[in-house]
């Protein structure tokens, strides 16, 4: 493919504008294929070299944000200290936050009840699917068809949900209860 990183810029660069992946009618317009065929050895060339990948739909997703970001030092929380640079590595966000993608989803934060666990409303928290969920985790629960984040407790044999704000009471569930995803990160991005 003559012009394969041309082609592949604009994708990224489709991605990076819309937030979202092109779909293959628009990269056909992007690159000026004239048969999804050539775009799917496109896609398959990089799928090969790991820049995007495929979920379980078929769709093209991203396989990293960012090459990664130099991970400088320590930052002290507490009392100022001496603040000395060195690199200590290089860290991948993408693997550091979503090592299992084909169970990861990512969900915007409505409400106030986890306030005192550090979830705001207008955060994005990464929720991962897993076959067991223990007490003391912060789980995206169904509760009647409806859905909440709260930590998981129990009580004896009884399970319950317990919000992080005094205002809020904890939920028994006594109809249809499931437990969806346990949160494993939350991401709060501050204006400038």
């Amino acid at each position: 493919m003559a012009d394969y990183d041309t082609y592949k810029k604009k994708i990224l660069t489709f991605y990076g504008k819309h937030k979202r992946m092109p779909l293959y009618k628009e990269i056909m317009v992007l690159t000026g294929f004239r048969s999804k065929n050539a775009v799917f050895k496109l896609i398959g060339k990089m799928v090969e070299e790991g820049v995007v990948s495929k979920d379980s739909a078929g769709h093209i997703v991203p396989s990293t944000l960012y090459e990664g970001v130099p991970l400088l030092g320590l930052v002290e929380a507490g009392f100022p200290s001496a603040a000395e640079e060195e690199l200590l590595d290089v860290m991948n966000l993408d693997e550091f936050l979503i090592p299992n993608k084909e169970s990861t989803y990512i969900l915007k934060v409505k409400g106030d009840s986890m306030i005192d666990a550090g979830i705001h409303a207008g955060d994005m928290v990464i929720v991962e699917r897993k076959s067991s969920y223990k007490p003391g985790q912060i789980v995206i629960a169904s509760v009647d068809n409806e859905f909440t984040m709260k930590y998981l407790r129990k009580t004896g044999e009884r399970y319950y949900l317990d919000p992080a704000n005094k205002d809020y009471k904890p939920i028994y569930p006594d109809g249809d209860f499931r437990i969806e995803a346990v949160v494993v990160a939350v991401i709060r991005k501050y204006q400038q």
